[in-house]
């Protein structure tokens, strides 16, 4: 399917998630047969500065990015707690690489969102530090991701956090350093976990919190075809954590495989529109209950690739927004994501 035509190319964007990666040596180390996930990734094994600036320079008036962790590139060598430290040390070479002004005025990675162990309790403040430390002034928040569910056939074996991570003491212990360090938090967990997230929220009501992918619903393994009859669930869930002022949501990771929506990829072909109407419930659900100053569309790209192309994935959400007035889109675009990862300078 050819590209389509971009839909209002002068609206700036600020992506707030993507990744960057290698991830061909552990995809040729995991066993046959592997898991659903893995084998989505195989067409997105390698996402490096290269597809990244070929996607947002793709036709979209994409500004800047933030980064977020993804296991990438850690260090060599280190004990454990300090290996994530080398994934923030690459990403800031990539950042220096746009602030050249090499490529005109696009800003990658102006923003980096890593790693710490939480559950490290008070042992993750110099883990924090360290982190401060390598992001050289653009370090901005801490991602532990706490995905989980019992069927072993939903996640796979890329993914480890325990059951009720964000419940935990240790974790807790961990996670308040977060605030005194000035420091934001990305949530990612499933949509069966979204009470985790609104009991943290309440806990720590100054703490600014994002969820990550519209709380991910499910629609594979055991959740196969469950999307409409967990609808009203997710939407219970999403409105009570929107009344916590401390939380903001990102639109989008929709496309991502575990999602359903759609069920075919990687990159299947399918129009913004058809894109657009299946995200509509779920965009329109967490832009009612957040509003357009605390949510941000995001690409998650490559993980997004299973669905829709970069150009096609901005096309979809720019439809979603069109009843927007211009102040809103000019947030869900680009403002709320410069207010919360503290990127107000990247804005025109």
């Amino acid at each position: 399917m050819a590209e389509e035509a971009i839909l209002e190319p002068d609206l700036p964007i600020i992506d707030p998630h993507h990744h960057l990666w290698d991830l061909r040596p552990l995809i040729a180390a995991f066993p046959q047969p592997r898991h659903f996930f893995i084998e989505t990734l195989t067409h997105s094994a390698y996402y490096a500065f290269d597809q990244l600036l070929a996607d947002a320079r793709g036709g979209h008036n994409v500004i800047a990015t933030v980064f977020m962790e993804c296991g990438a590139f850690y260090r060599a060598g280190a004990e454990a707690a300090m290996k994530p430290v080398g994934e923030v040390e690459f990403v800031t070479g990539v950042a220096a690489q746009g602030a050249s002004g090499l490529y005109g005025d696009f800003r990658p990675c102006a923003a980096i969102v890593g790693h710490a162990d939480l559950t490290l309790g008070d042992g993750a403040l110099p883990v924090l530090e360290a982190l401060i430390e390598a992001g050289n002034g653009r370090f901005r928040g801490v991602r532990h991701q706490g995905a989980w569910d019992a069927d072993p056939d939903v996640l796979g074996p890329p993914f480890h956090a325990p059951p009720q991570l964000y419940l935990s003491d240790s974790f807790r212990t961990g996670f308040r350093h977060l605030g005194k360090l000035g420091l934001t938090f990305d949530a990612w967990v499933l949509e069966p976990q979204l009470g985790d997230v609104l009991d943290l929220a309440r806990a720590f009501p100054d703490q600014p919190i994002c969820l990550d992918h519209c709380g991910t619903p499910l629609g594979m393994g055991s959740y196969l075809n469950k999307l409409p009859e967990r609808f009203d669930i997710w939407r219970e869930n999403i409105r009570a954590i929107a009344a916590c002022p401390n939380v903001t949501v990102k639109l989008g990771g929709l496309a991502m495989a575990f999602c359903g929506l759609p069920d075919q990829g990687p990159m299947a072909g399918l129009s913004s529109e058809t894109l657009a109407a299946l995200w509509r419930p779920y965009i329109e659900t967490c832009i009612e209950a957040f509003g357009p100053q605390r949510a941000m569309f995001e690409s998650n790209y490559p993980v997004d690739k299973w669905g829709a192309s970069y150009t096609t994935l901005w096309n979809a959400f720019k439809r979603l927004a069109q009843g927007a007035s211009d102040a809103e889109k000019r947030a869900l675009f680009a403002g709320t994501a410069a207010q919360f990862y503290r990127m107000e300078h990247i804005l025109p």
